[in-house]
């Protein structure tokens, strides 16, 4: 079941058409403006890289380059690109709304936003 793309001529963005058959002619419209002005696009494919091709992405420093560890949405930004880099069974739910909460708060403790300089004795 060939999947093709079409990108909008009116408002130029991506929809995904399923077919289920390769001779079958597929009527895209779409979905974001309802347009049927679509122009058939090639598609982007993934290539799968094995792990250690992923644990030498993550560890070129190249990459780190606009990391500043002071700031969360930074850090959170780098983290994002770990979790994408090590697959979806490295970045699930939990890693995710971790990340989410980091950039609302800016918590890089995980402390709730005390970053250690308060009396609590």
């Amino acid at each position: 079941m060939p999947i093709y793309e079409y990108q909008c001529e009116k408002c130029r963005k991506l929809t995904s058409v399923l077919t289920m058959r390769i001779s079958e002619r597929a009527d895209a419209k779409c979905r974001h403006c309802g347009s049927a002005a679509m122009r058939r696009v090639l598609s982007r494919f993934a290539m799968p890289k094995s792990e250690e091709a992923r644990l030498d992405a993550l560890a070129d420093p190249s990459r780190l380059g606009d990391l500043d560890e002071n700031d969360p949405k930074s850090v959170a930004r780098m983290m994002r690109r770990m979790g994408r880099e090590m697959g979806e069974e490295f970045a699930g739910d939990d890693f995710n709304e971790a990340i989410d909460e980091m950039e609302a708060t800016g918590d890089l403790d995980g402390d709730g936003g005390d970053q250690g300089g308060g009396d609590d004795l």
